[in-house]
């Protein structure tokens, strides 16, 4: 009896040493996860030290400039933003206009960085063409993308990727240096890129089918396929002009009239083809339009329009704003339209109620041309004509001795509409009115990168 009990008292502590080695190898694993687990948190906690303020560590796809940066982190600061801190990431296009409330968050917003550009140095509206940032990616994507080359008879053809170096140094050659031809394009690469952004964050809803009313201010010319939005008070005139010598209607723009120009016997609109001639051009033609400071734009329309004589506009909008808007006007006011004031023109355009419509000359730019629908492949500024004029044509194929003119043929006694000009009218309305106008053309601003045009605007 004491023997077996003895027996149990051996097997029992055999059975416990047996078991001990599984209770340290769980304690063992317990502890390494435990250490594995402290060691993940600690470089999270550095990589979020790194990231400085103002940064994240996953960027939303609303953050399109931010997104657009990501690929050029390893190039540092961007020029722009020489006073932010190191970790900041730059801007492929200088910041835009975005409403007051955006300013105040904290994140690397447009609006943000909008506000830490109104304590720098001012800059022109056309900031873009100084500034601008391209990322390796799209620098890649501009070297190896084939380039359309127009031959004599018209017929468009796609270079491959292996000489379209050497064809831009060709097409350059006494017009562009080599730096001056890259940085022209690369300015193209990101107006479109903005464009693409901000038709995704504001018209995303719009119907993807084109009309005929879609293109109803592009023109056509078939020998060197091109497209042309016309957008009225941004060089249209003379657009025009050189399309009719390009499609070979005429020796030189010189000799080009006005009404000439705009009577529609030399160029076609793209709405006049069937649907099959309209679907063939966009998608095959080089589609570009030009664009002017809105506000600046619609001086430019009130001076040629309503200031200045003009028999057309005065019956047809000058009467009817007189009317509506003039507390006592003369027998003859009302009778001739004559001597609009600008006040009582930005009345009729912040009228929701206009006593007459809209007119091509001072309605919205996207409006007209609707690069949300239409994939341009090429937006030219107003402010930069002559060198980016030449830049399309070149691009285009068109001879070297074709260029755009520059002179105005309309009132040419007077000056250009400057933006000096531009303020010296909007002094003329109240504060709350210049607002307002700047709100009827606020998607203007946003698409093609203008600077706001008062710095009391929010």
């Amino acid at each position: 009896m004491p023997g077996m009990k003895w027996k149990m008292v051996v097997d029992s502590l055999r059975g416990r040493r047996r078991r001990l080695p599984c209770s340290l190898w769980f304690l063992l694993l317990f502890a390494a996860g435990g250490l594995l687990l402290f060691i993940h948190q600690q470089d999270l906690s550095e990589m979020v030290l790194q990231q400085g303020p103002g940064m994240k560590l996953r960027s939303s796809p609303r953050q399109s400039r931010e997104t657009l940066s990501t690929q050029d982190r390893d190039r540092g600061k961007s020029d722009g933003y020489q006073g932010q801190t190191e970790g900041v990431l730059s801007s492929l296009i200088p910041p835009m206009q975005f409403p007051h409330f955006e300013e105040s968050k904290q994140t690397a917003t447009p609006g943000s960085r909008e506000q830490s550009k109104q304590t720098s140095s001012p800059v022109s509206p056309e900031q873009d063409m100084t500034v601008v940032h391209v990322s390796k990616r799209q620098r890649k994507l501009l070297k190896t993308s084939p380039r359309i080359h127009h031959a004599a008879d018209g017929n468009s053809s796609l270079s491959s990727s292996t000489d379209s170096s050497s064809a831009s140094l060709s097409l350059a050659s006494g017009f562009f240096t080599p730096d001056k031809w890259k940085k022209l394009a690369d300015v193209q690469i990101a107006r479109r890129q903005l464009m693409k952004e901000m038709c995704a964050k504001y018209k995303s809803s719009i119907s993807r089918t084109i009309t005929a009313h879609h293109v109803r201010n592009l023109f056509v010319e078939d020998k060197y396929k091109l497209l042309y939005c016309q957008v009225p008070k941004a060089g249209c005139s003379n657009w025009k002009r050189t399309l009719i010598v390009l499609a070979g209607l005429a020796p030189n723009a010189q000799s080009i009239k006005h009404d000439t120009a705009h009577g529609g016997r030399y160029l076609r609109e793209l709405n006049t083809f069937d649907r099959k001639g309209i679907m063939h051009r966009l998608e095959t033609y080089t589609k570009f339009m030009f664009v002017r400071e809105p506000l600046e734009r619609m001086v430019s329309a009130y001076r040629d329009k309503l200031e200045n004589p003009n028999d057309y506009y005065h019956n047809l909008f000058g009467k009817p704003i007189i009317s509506k808007y003039r507390a006592n006007p003369s027998p003859e006011a009302l009778n001739t339209g004559n001597g609009v004031t600008f006040k009582e023109f930005v009345q009729y355009l912040l009228d929701v109620h206009r006593p007459v419509g809209m007119d091509i000359h001072w309605d919205q730019t996207n409006q007209l041309c609707n690069p949300c629908l239409i994939d341009y492949n090429f937006i030219g500024k107003f402010e930069n004509m002559e060198e980016e004029s030449n830049f399309l044509l070149r691009l285009a194929g068109a001879p070297p001795n074709v260029t755009l003119p520059s002179f105005k043929d309309r009132n040419p006694a007077d000056k250009r509409t400057s933006t000096d000009i531009t303020q010296k009218y909007f002094s003329q309305v109240s504060a709350l009115e210049r607002q307002r106008m700047y709100d009827f053309y606020y998607t203007d601003y946003l698409m093609f990168n203008y600077t706001k045009p008062f710095k009391d605007l929010y």
